[in-house]
């Protein structure tokens, strides 16, 4: 009797063991990497990059997309990430853009991806501008996913066409069955959307009827980086919470003890 329960229990912790999922050595090891800025590190609490970005599903040899990269927060994991077996490009400001503005940014970007060529030198520039209608980041068909992260109210500033213009072109650059990964700041459905999203805040369900109107097909929501103690109605708007702190000393500790906001974190499909 005492075989059979050990032999039992032994099954059971096997077929445990086999259920449970791998861990991304890879995508933790880009994580622990130097090329992290400290203080980006320091947001890891609060935008949890290991977890969002498995439960998008990604793989160290895609090809993958990131729009609007900003500062590069993303940038800094998913470069090294993707140096060896796939490719990311950074779809935002490029040098070469006939917007002069746009080209000083784009320049500033690339000063910081030659500043450390080890962890950054393969990063693609890719051309995408919303505000100018250019959207030439990736041949169509060529990705295996497309990634935003806190962008969405940027393309609301003039409504809505602005929105299913960048929609559509991430559509138009995914493989068909490619994902589109949306991480946003999440307004509470009871509180009233402006079509600008002025406050920084966007409606989840607008945002899913927007990806759908695409083409897109939810696969899949997590609350990974949900936050309850944010209200969604901060003088300042979102930015109002750390780590802009757009009130500066007003209310500081109140909303430093929020943290950051609460966000929709999306994983859509190419249909």
């Amino acid at each position: 009797m005492k075989f059979i329960l050990a032999a039992v229990l032994a099954a059971s912790c096997s077929a445990a063991a086999m259920a449970a999922p791998a861990q991304d050595q890879a995508l933790q090891a880009a994580l622990a990497g130097s090329q992290r800025t400290p203080d980006n590190v320091k947001r890891d609490t609060y935008r949890h990059p290991y977890e969002t970005l498995t439960f998008f599903g990604i793989r160290p040899d895609m090809t993958v997309v990131e729009l609007s990269p900003g500062g590069g927060w993303y940038t800094e994991i998913l470069a090294p990430y993707l140096r060896d077996k796939g490719k990311l490009i950074a779809a935002g400001a490029t040098p070469d853009s006939k917007s002069a503005n746009v080209a000083k940014s784009g320049e500033r970007f690339k000063a910081r991806l030659d500043a450390n060529p080890g962890a950054f030198g393969k990063v693609q520039l890719g051309a995408f501008e919303p505000a100018n209608g250019v959207y030439t980041y990736a041949p169509a068909g060529s990705a295996d996913m497309v990634l935003t992260f806190r962008n969405i109210h940027n393309w609301m500033e003039d409504g809505d066409a602005r929105l299913k213009a960048v929609f559509k072109s991430a559509h138009e650059a995914l493989k068909p069955g490619g994902v589109f990964g949306v991480v946003e700041h999440r307004l509470p459905a009871a509180k009233t959307q402006d079509a600008s999203a002025s406050s920084g805040y966007v409606h989840e369900a607008y945002v899913i009827k927007v990806a759908e109107a695409a083409g897109f097909k939810l696969e899949g929501k997590s609350e990974v980086n949900a936050n309850p103690k944010d209200t969604a109605d901060h003088p300042g708007g979102v930015w109002a919470l750390p780590p802009t702190y757009a009130n500066k000393d007003a209310d500081r500790a109140k909303y430093a003890a929020i943290g950051e906001s609460d966000r929709m974190t999306l994983k859509f499909v190419k249909r």
